[in-house]
């Protein structure tokens, strides 16, 4: 029987990078999202905070699921927009997860501010929460960030959100590729969010084989 942990969402992209990244520590880990366990009230993300919103989510979903959960919050922070959309950018236009709003209002933004004014990074929270002893409830929390810019047009169609219009720093397979064009292994070696789940894989490994 393969080793369980839960994922707190719906995103299809992000499941299956989540299980790229942890199948590296644990061979048969299987990673579920919402829509593989019985529906629960998922919180709110009212935090300020990547971090904060991260683990609101992990422990509704410990509650709720009663399996080791993982929760991350992560998004992108433009250095011409004072850090923003950070912790918003999921729904930056308004609706929430409409991605092609969100690009399209990030790059009227930043349609007059020159090339040498379009860094940013990209951040992620994850964190890690399982039951422990008599009703308790044990949490890990780690982060990943990955610096690049913003260009001037959408390009790809791998990846989710804002790959589109990013371009990382570091280029594993070379040239000057958006994060939705280049291949998801090399996606996965620099990107923020595979950063933190490789930091917290250890971890997850660890208490999924003990399980």
């Amino acid at each position: 029987m393969s080793a369980q942990v839960f994922l707190a969402s719906r995103n299809a992209k992000k499941l299956a990078e989540m299980q790229r990244i942890l199948a590296e520590q644990v061979p048969d880990v299987q990673v579920l999202g919402l829509d593989d366990v019985a529906p629960y009230d998922e919180p709110a993300e009212t935090e300020p905070t990547f971090e904060g919103n991260a683990r609101i989510k992990a422990l509704a979903a410990v509650e709720a699921t009663g399996l080791p959960s993982l929760a991350d919050d992560s998004g992108l922070c433009v250095d011409e927009l004072h850090g923003m959309p950070g912790v918003l950018s999921a729904r930056w236009a308004g609706t929430a997860k409409d991605d092609a709003a969100n690009n399209r209002l990030l790059l009227e933004q930043l349609a007059d501010v020159p090339d040498e004014r379009r860094g940013a990074h990209f951040t992620c929270a994850v964190v890690f929460a399982y039951p422990v002893g008599a009703g308790g409830v044990a949490e890990h929390l780690v982060h990943g960030e990955m610096p690049g810019r913003v260009i001037r047009e959408t390009r790809g169609d791998g990846g989710f959100g804002y790959d589109v219009v990013f371009v990382p720093s570091e280029q594993p397979g070379g040239g000057d590729l958006t994060s939705a064009e280049q291949r998801p292994e090399d996606k996965d070696a620099i990107s923020h969010r595979g950063r933190a789940i490789r930091a917290i894989a250890p971890v997850v490994a660890d208490v999924l084989t003990g399980l």
